[in-house]
């Protein structure tokens, strides 16, 4: 026959009690008569609970405990006492002193000097002397009486936290009585039939534990996805259902040419300045360039062409073939274009793309050195600005904002240029959400395209619609090394809609 294990020995002697007495006040005290700890009590009684064979009240207290170096100042006296009880009349010097009382020796030394307990011998600062015959150790008192269960005053108190002698602990016990299914000795139930039940026909008598059918079963283990993404995707669909093909945007190294020159931006422009851009050391230039259309850039820089006055200025190569960390999509967009001038004959085209844009800025709530950027155009005879309004309406209603507004803007590659502005419900108030325009000429018909044919095109970052979305406020918690995984798991999936 096996072994009563020590808990059904617990449980024999709680039901018992109850059984007589009906209630049991204080677990720990009944831990206390039983000869177990409490900890094992009330894993019995957990057990007991969820049979209703108990009913158990939870009863919550805060008290102050000590900690191991009060507990030994309590036995031996606080360090002060130690120490002045340490010095003979004829005093001793500090090196005896410390060797004596060890860790104990700088608190001592510094409470007994306050406290005016000890002094030196004048001309020799080693020897310490008594300067009381006895001491009254209130310290050992005060903490004698807190191990006690004793009221004392909440400036002892502050001073015991300060000194760091004292930690408050909670404490949980609880106070039982018989609960609706109350019994002497409960009944095992059974959990499985197994074969020697079925051989010796005993499951016909056997009581079975009910099965909890609303239990959740285990998590599933699964990926999450990360809240740009998300937006990311659902941006490419509106893309794709707007009849939109994606740009190749893997080149995040770049030519000054492509990023600058070939998009009509002069030289001298301060976006060119290495306090705005990344540029490369190691390989610092590129030689691959096409020669007929970089002398045709150059000329229209230098000296216009196609209706402009250019910016009459010396545009050097050198400049252009300095490679750097892409600043924005559009350098994608000019290569695209260039290639498409190349195709005989000419086909109007939908192009997009999504991908990382670098700039040097300094990091803070909304800005950081590296993002992404979204850029649409369309390149086909006869476009207008009011194509481009329509196209933005058409776009950015997708994305939930149908209030839209725009503003003039200046852009050195678009003439005209617009700010997109969105009326933000939450805010309550109009929010810039993107820059769009129509390429200049200068950038246009140095590629190849046909006379007549335009570009209409506009860009956002994705961080802040998905900032927006998401109800995020910094964006240093959306990207890069500071996110916190439970703000991804947690969230819902995105529904686009501002």
């Amino acid at each position: 026959m096996a072994e009563k294990s020590p808990a059904a020995d617990v449980e024999a002697g709680l039901l018992a009690h109850l059984n007589s007495a009906g209630e049991v006040p204080d677990s720990r005290s009944f831990a206390s008569s039983l000869g177990v700890s409490h900890l094992e009590l009330v894993g019995v009684i957990k057990s007991l609970s969820a049979f209703r064979i108990v009913e158990s009240k939870d009863i919550i207290k805060e008290a102050w405990v000590l900690t191991e170096e009060a507990k030994g100042y309590v036995a031996k006296g606080s360090p002060e006492a130690q120490l002045v009880a340490a010095i003979p009349p004829e005093g001793v010097s500090k090196d005896a002193l410390k060797a004596k009382l060890g860790d104990a020796f700088d608190v001592g030394m510094k409470a007994a000097a306050r406290n005016k307990w000890i002094g030196f011998e004048k001309g020799n600062k080693d020897l310490v002397l008594r300067k009381v015959e006895s001491v009254m150790d209130e310290l050992q008192e005060q903490l004698r009486r807190l191990e006690n269960g004793e009221a004392v005053p909440d400036k002892v108190i502050d001073d015991l936290k300060r000194r760091k002698l004292i930690t408050k602990e909670k404490s949980i016990w609880h106070s039982l009585k018989k609960g609706p299914e109350f019994v002497l000795k409960r009944k095992t139930l059974a959990t499985d039939v197994t074969t020697e039940h079925l051989r010796s026909g005993d499951w016909k008598d056997l009581e079975f534990k009910d099965y909890n059918y609303g239990a959740q079963g285990q998590p599933i283990a699964k990926g999450y996805v990360q809240p740009l993404m998300e937006v990311r995707e659902a941006i490419e669909n509106i893309f794709i259902m707007m009849g939109f093909t994606e740009m190749p945007t893997n080149n995040f190294v770049e030519s000054s040419f492509w990023n600058f020159d070939a998009l009509f931006q002069p030289q001298q422009h301060p976006a060119r300045d290495s306090h705005d851009t990344f540029f490369l050391n190691a390989p610092a230039t590129t030689q691959q360039l096409p020669e007929d259309y970089l002398e045709k850039v150059k000329l229209v820089h230098q000296s216009g062409g196609y209706g402009s006055k250019g910016y009459v200025y010396d545009w050097k190569r050198d400049e252009a073939e300095k490679n750097l960390l892409r600043t924005h999509t559009t350098a994608v967009s000019t290569r695209m274009l260039y290639k498409l001038a190349q195709e005989k004959p000419f086909a109007p085209k939908r192009y997009y793309s999504i991908d990382r844009v670098f700039r040097n800025e300094a990091v803070d709530r909304t800005h950081l050195a590296e993002f992404h950027q979204i850029e649409g155009l369309i390149c086909d005879y006869g476009l207008t600005l009011g194509d481009l309004i329509g196209v933005l309406e058409d776009f950015f209603s997708s994305l939930g904002m149908s209030k839209l507004r725009f503003k003039p803007a200046y852009n050195p590659y678009t003439e005209p240029s617009m700010e997109i502005f969105s009326y933000h419900d939450g805010l309550k108030k109009w929010v810039e959400v993107g820059n769009s325009g129509m390429f200049r000429p200068e950038m246009l018909l140095p590629m190849g395209l046909p006379e007549g044919v335009n570009v209409i095109a506009w860009g956002l970052s994705l961080e802040r619609p998905t900032m927006i979305l998401y109800g995020i406020d910094n964006i240093r918690d959306l990207f890069g090394p500071k996110v916190d995984f439970n703000l991804i798991k947690s969230n819902p999936l995105c529904r686009l809609g501002l």
